[in-house]
């Protein structure tokens, strides 16, 4: 079963993070400038700082997962605490008890989603490398400019590579 709780997490920070859109640290003129559809290399810096916190701290810390079907695992969070079996049927439902061992979580995360969505962010930040659609053309190369149709398109792109990454390639960085 397929976590899509990393590529919608990502998406939707990717949407609020980016540059001019809702806010830019830093502006042109001030520290912070809301809605100026500007952007700069400082921007986008500062702009993936805080994303990669974010995704940290939703995807390692707090351990977010979404899936399709009733899922069968138990965040890490509520593992860590469940030390014999005795509090693990009081705590785990019996449908997934009975259908799955669970282990206490280990230290291994998974980095894999967090430093691809990075990346990523920072690669199709509108106005950094390209822009598409532009003010004037299609395509614009290092405008540092954006607007809310581009960042709907570079949206879309980030979405289907996340997803191609994380989903049908299955894309793991684990730390032990």
């Amino acid at each position: 079963m397929a976590d899509w709780g990393p590529v919608f997490i990502s998406l939707v920070l990717f949407i609020l993070l980016s540059p001019g859109l809702l806010f830019q640290i830093p502006g042109k003129n001030r520290f912070i400038e809301f809605g100026n559809f500007q952007t700069s290399g400082v921007s986008i810096l500062i702009h993936a700082l805080i994303f990669f916190a974010l995704v940290a701290i939703l995807l390692i810390a707090i351990d977010l997962y979404m899936t399709c079907k009733e899922s069968k695992r138990i965040p890490r969070f509520i593992s860590l605490y469940l030390k014999n079996k005795v509090e693990r049927k009081k705590l785990v439902p019996k449908k997934i008890y009975k259908s799955i061992k669970i282990k206490p979580a280990t230290k291994m995360s998974d980095w894999g989603p967090v430093v691809i969505s990075v990346v990523l962010f920072v690669l199709l930040s509108p106005g950094l490398l390209f822009q598409l659609p532009a003010h004037h053309r299609i395509v614009q190369f290092g405008s540092m400019e954006t607007s809310g149709v581009s960042i709907l398109v570079h949206s879309i792109i980030f979405f289907a590579i996340l997803a191609v990454f994380l989903i049908a390639i299955g894309v793991r960085i684990t730390t032990g």
